[in-house]
């Protein structure tokens, strides 16, 4: 099973950076996570982001946040829509699901013929 996160919204931030405090140079990012197995593809609700420098190349936590950051976090958070939830199944889910479905279907009439 592949787990990833793909990048949904990137948005340049115009503070300036805690650590180099290059005013040009922060970026927010929200990703949400993605599963790739045999059977499916699926989108979930997890939701994660991130403040990078690309000045400096450093992750600002949220520990090194200003207040004039964090206004801007919620602002992004509040306007952030993620993609619905969504569920995929692959060629194999449905060769499964068929294969299951005529097994059952071969039982049932074996077993009413068996009556007759």
């Amino acid at each position: 099973m592949s787990e990833k996160f793909i990048t949904i919204k990137e948005v340049a931030l115009n503070n300036n950076c805690p650590e180099c405090f290059s005013k040009d140079g922060l970026r927010l990012t929200f990703k949400q996570k993605f599963l790739d197995t045999k059977f499916y593809k699926s989108i979930t609700a997890d939701v994660s982001h991130s403040i990078a420098c690309k000045t400096c190349n450093s992750t600002i936590y949220p520990v090194q946040w200003t207040d004039d950051i964090e206004r801007v976090f919620e602002y992004h958070q509040r306007a952030f829509e993620p993609k619905k939830a969504s569920t995929y199944l692959k060629k194999l889910s449905w060769i499964a699901i068929l294969f299951i479905a005529v097994v059952i279907a071969g039982i049932v009439f074996t077993v009413l013929y068996a009556k007759l």
